[in-house]
């Protein structure tokens, strides 16, 4: 973890609120998956980015979660969250990748509890009306193949870095979180049809920047939902010369809990919810062929693999 989460009281809470209320000068809210987040911050470029990452909820809708971002050069970067109010300080975040994906976190923990909607820090994409799911830990090519698979015809993005599940009769359904992707300015170097989206993006001290994938790939290449029927995890071992097999759902699941469920920002981990989210992917992994593809090769030629894993699409 890059950063550490306390659990505090509600009483810890409202009087940490009060003393950092006079710093706070912006005030937005995004609605992810119904679930209504408040940033409250001091930082005008978290507030925009935000604006353009997240879908708006009406401005009388009452939030459920906050995410409260505060200075303090006397507390080291952390978390304080209070799971009675949903409510999670951050101190000292200049990051606001971590930002949108605490909103995330936070959204995913009050949903699988209450309304039994999972989520996932991976890519999603409608390939043809086939949903497939990248999963992966960081710097193993998850965005780098959830964009190439994008480029193909009759692909359509869902999320290319969270998403939410819920089950019915049939396979999993999956649900889009964002409405404009955060993305590295390096996305045009692997995909050449990138390079015009990047030239539009404002990038921040990170590298990164909110973008709109509709202005180089059309308004209706981004899709709400999907049924999935592939699970693709990536991992990174110059090991293992075996690019791509198919995997039992044990096995599946045995990765993504050596690995912390690919997911850094689960917010609160417990025994209850360790359970609770090994129990959701166990589901996944039994209802849908899930493989893994070992990205050594080329970006290119880790592409052919999992094009051929879905049929070409």
């Amino acid at each position: 973890m890059a950063y550490e989460t306390t659990v505090i009281s509600t009483e810890r809470c409202l009087e940490l609120r009060g003393r950092y209320a006079k710093d706070l000068l912006f005030f937005t809210k995004a609605d992810i998956c119904g679930i209504c987040v408040e940033l409250q911050t001091a930082d005008r470029n978290h507030m925009e980015m935000w604006n353009d990452n997240f879908y708006a909820p009406s401005d009388m809708t009452r939030s459920h979660a906050r995410v409260i971002c505060v200075k303090d050069p006397e507390q080291p970067p952390h978390v304080d969250f209070d799971p009675a109010t949903f409510t999670a300080i951050l101190y000292n975040f200049d990051y606001y990748g971590w930002v949108k994906s605490i909103a995330l976190g936070i959204s995913g923990y009050i949903l699988e509890a209450a309304h039994d909607i999972y989520s996932v820090h991976g890519a999603a994409i409608n390939c043809d009306g086939t949903g497939v799911a990248l999963i992966a830990p960081s710097k193993t090519g998850k965005t780098t193949q959830s964009w190439g698979l994008l480029r193909h015809e009759n692909s359509q993005l869902i999320s290319d870095d969270w998403f939410f599940v819920t089950f019915g009769s049939g396979r999993p359904l999956i649900r889009g979180s964002e409405k404009n992707c955060y993305i590295d300015a390096d996305i045009g170097d692997v995909w050449e049809q990138y390079k015009p989206l990047v030239k539009n993006v404002q990038f921040d001290n990170k590298g990164r920047g909110i973008a709109n994938v509709r202005w180089v790939a059309g308004r209706t290449s981004v899709v709400p939902t999907a049924t999935l029927r592939y699970v693709i995890l990536l991992k990174r071992d110059y090991d293992d010369q075996n690019v791509c097999r198919e995997l039992t759902p044990d096995e599946a699941l045995e990765y993504l809990s050596q690995h912390d469920l690919c997911n850094p920002h689960q917010i609160i981990r417990d025994e209850f919810r360790n359970s609770l989210r090994r129990g959701f992917l166990r589901k996944v992994f039994a209802q849908c062929q899930t493989f893994m593809v070992n990205t050594i090769r080329s970006p290119q030629e880790t592409q052919a693999e999992i094009s051929k894993i879905i049929g070409g699409a």
